[in-house]
């Protein structure tokens, strides 16, 4: 079989679940050599390989349904048919109640050149980061909260313990990036406070800065700079009473049942 024809099994497994459960979704599989992969052609290579990676399919109420490739999940015309997946949101604060925010690097496919909070991503379809009741949903996303944090930004998993990780709530939204791409997501809103060593990889990320709550809205009303669509979401909505309680009442704000519909 040549290589423009050939399937990986991942690839197959992805098609079989997104088929059933989702007949009218698009799942546009790619070839082994990506050939005649028309979405994803001009891409970073490096991109291009981590939307192989296969996120949690969901219901509206996050329970996992299946599996589908980040590519599958991420395309606007898949998302519009109601494709939902699971993922997390870390802000990582230092000693002196700042938080670390990055810049996305250019290179990414979805909303590259923003900044946004400490790290987002997705737990995978893998064994530790998968969970259907809260708790071991919880620890999953912790988990892969510590595989990202050391992906993107080189923090060590010694720096960042699970059960460091405060998880606070769950938010549902739905954004575009660019009209072919965007996402919709089950978001986990993990806290932490830790500091740490950053070894930036500069194909996820082309900046970092740690900011005050009076440096951020600053930078909200700043033109020239722009922010992730989850991100201002949290910011204008929950962020800034939580982050007045980092140190002391923070406790009655963790752990929220009720999924938030942004």
């Amino acid at each position: 079989m040549s290589t423009t024809t050939t399937i990986t099994q991942t690839e197959v497994i992805t098609a079989q679940n997104i088929l059933r459960l989702f007949p009218d979704v698009n799942t546009s599989l790619a070839t082994t050599a990506r050939a005649d992969d028309n979405d994803l052609q001009g891409y970073d290579e490096e991109q291009i390989r981590l939307m192989d990676e296969v996120c949690i399919v969901l219901d509206e109420n996050d329970n996992p349904i299946g599996s589908a490739s980040k590519k599958t999940c991420h395309l606007m015309k898949n998302i519009d048919r109601g494709l939902l997946h699971r993922a997390f949101s870390v802000f990582l604060f230092d000693s002196k109640k700042r938080l670390l925010l990055q810049q996305r690097a250019d290179e990414k496919i979805t909303f590259p050149g923003m900044w946004t909070n400490t790290c987002c991503s997705h737990p995978l379809g893998i064994p530790g980061e998968t969970g259907a009741e809260i708790d071991a949903a919880v620890q999953g996303v912790r988990r892969a909260a510590q595989r990202k944090l050391n992906h993107e930004l080189g923090i060590k998993p010694v720096q960042v313990p699970l059960e460091k990780f405060e998880f606070l709530t769950r938010m549902h939204y739905k954004a575009p990036s660019d009209g072919k791409w965007g996402e919709h997501e089950i978001d986990y809103i993990l806290f932490i406070k830790a500091e740490v060593d950053l070894d930036v990889n500069p194909n996820e990320v082309q900046d970092t800065r740690y900011v005050t709550a009076e440096d951020l809205k600053r930078m909200f009303k700043d033109d020239k700079l722009t922010f992730t669509p989850w991100f201002k979401l949290i910011c204008e909505s929950m962020l800034f009473e939580w982050w007045e309680h980092l140190d002391e009442g923070l406790d009655k704000y963790k752990g929220e049942k009720q999924i938030r519909r942004m």
